[in-house]
């Protein structure tokens, strides 16, 4: 059995989580992208959760988009981006996120513009109820990014008094 220097071994570890940390770093990009997407798709359906059954001036309570249910994740992630990785890598996610979301939207733009075939199971008029209202959830998703992040960013009460590291990990 071969016996490296303590010094080699400390570097391999350093290489060995350097690489864990980018390939986090990664996953975690590709699930805030995914979900920002996604949740500019699929804005258009609508679901009831009724914890109080009372109507309130005639309407149920929290009949709401599930595109919902995937945004929130965008906030937990780029948060824990900036904790773990700094602001930079953070607002490097939102960039790309941003990116993503204004691709797909030409790529609905230009797939509503093409005509269905007669065969096709979707029709020109179901696709473009569909999807003909992305650009405005694109808008407004980036809207929401283009506020959130002065407030975000600075205060994580919750992290910050548990933990204080005064390097983010990208840095290492």
């Amino acid at each position: 059995m071969i016996s490296l220097p303590k010094y080699l071994l400390t570097i391999y570890m350093t290489i060995k989580e350097t690489l864990l940390a980018r390939r986090i770093y990664l996953l975690l990009g590709i699930l805030f992208i995914t979900s920002l997407v996604v949740s500019n798709l699929i804005f258009k359906k609508f679901f009831y959760f009724y914890p109080i059954e009372t109507p309130i001036f005639g309407v149920q309570l929290f009949e709401v988009s599930v595109g919902i249910l995937p945004y929130p994740i965008t906030f937990l992630i780029t948060d824990l981006i900036s904790e773990i990785y700094g602001k930079q890598k953070a607002n490097e996610v939102v960039v790309g996120g941003v990116f993503a979301s204004f691709f797909a939207m030409g790529i609905v733009f230009i797939a509503n513009r093409v005509p269905a075939t007669d065969w096709s199971p979707v029709s020109d008029g179901m696709f473009s109820e569909v999807f003909g209202s992305t650009s405005v959830a694109v808008l407004a998703s980036m809207l929401a990014y283009s506020v959130c992040p002065v407030y975000r960013y600075s205060n994580l009460p919750l992290l910050e008094t548990t933990h204080k590291r005064k390097t983010p990990l990208a840095t290492k």
